[in-house]
């Protein structure tokens, strides 16, 4: 996103009914297309709308989404509106130009900003529903199956567990399980694992973690995204010094393993005395924690 507005704070996660009806998911996943230029951005809504059955495909600029739109026939379409260099409500016509042989599709949009005149204009130009970035991931899944129910009636596919080699992540008790240990997160907690696992083995910044969960213009500490970091690896009970979970990256960001990338735990010896390392013992590093 080229320009955007950020709150003062992060968003909190919308809880989902904790009784709402889940179906197996069908046997023909939905397509999705999501025209967004920002990487982790769109790796983030990959992973959430993967929990409904949405098979998504990413298209950086307008003119591959133009291209893709016929080839893909997509069930939703996720819009940045600030695209880099271009309005991305200028590509709604041949979306509807679309939509006249896929009469199943549905826009949501994507905005950095929550003003009201900005969501008319939008709604105006042709788009089903609408939310700001930063977003929480719940509350953009919700969005997209409420579109899929109206476009396509039925009952929807919801997949409450995310399974990341031995850790799940259940959307809708809001809990993780790393190990045998089920662990109860914050909001913010679990929106920061769940950016850093939708990008799994890139480098993700400082800056695209503040700008997905706190919005681009939040002024924040020089430190702050390392404390939360840190306080999530706490709860993951992750060594930073050999992290199963969250690798550090010197002068970059931070790094979520990918499952067949992570040292099991009887791999994780302290080199000088061959002994199991001491979570507790003082940090040592070239680049200590902040």
């Amino acid at each position: 996103m080229a320009g955007s507005c950020r709150p003062g704070r992060p968003r909190r996660m919308l809880h989902l009914a904790r009784d709402a009806t889940l179906a197996a998911p069908p046997s023909d996943p939905r397509p999705a297309l999501l025209v967004i230029d920002q990487p982790a951005l769109a790796e983030l809504a990959k992973l959430t709308l993967a929990q409904g059955n949405f098979v998504c495909h990413r298209a950086p600029t307008a003119a591959r989404a133009i291209d893709l739109l016929a080839t893909l026939q997509p069930r939703l379409v996720v819009l940045d509106l600030e695209l880099e260099g271009v309005n991305g409500a200028r590509i709604l016509p041949r979306i509807a130009a679309s939509g006249a042989a896929n009469p199943s599709i549905a826009v949501l949009a994507l905005t950095c900003r929550g003003d009201l005149p900005t969501k008319l204009r939008a709604f105006a130009a042709g788009i089903d529903d609408i939310i700001s970035v930063p977003f929480a991931p719940e509350e953009m899944l919700a969005r997209a199956l409420a579109l899929a129910r109206r476009t396509a009636p039925g009952l929807v596919a919801f997949q409450r567990i995310i399974r990341l080699g031995d850790l799940e992540i259940d959307t809708l008790a809001r809990t993780v399980r790393a190990g045998g240990t089920i662990l109860h997160l914050a909001p913010l907690q679990q929106s920061l694992l769940f950016l850093l696992a939708a990008n799994a083995g890139r480098v993700i910044t400082r800056d695209e973690i503040l700008d997905a969960l706190w919005g681009s213009d939040y002024v924040a500490d020089s430190n702050v995204v390392d404390r939360h970091v840190r306080n999530l690896r706490t709860q993951l009970g992750d060594d930073w010094r050999t992290p199963r979970f969250i690798a550090t990256v010197p002068g970059r960001g931070y790094r979520f393993i990918p499952p067949l990338e992570r040292p099991t735990p009887s791999a994780r010896f302290d080199a000088a005395t061959d002994q199991p390392r001491n979570p507790h013992r003082p940090q040592h590093s070239d680049e200590p924690e902040r």
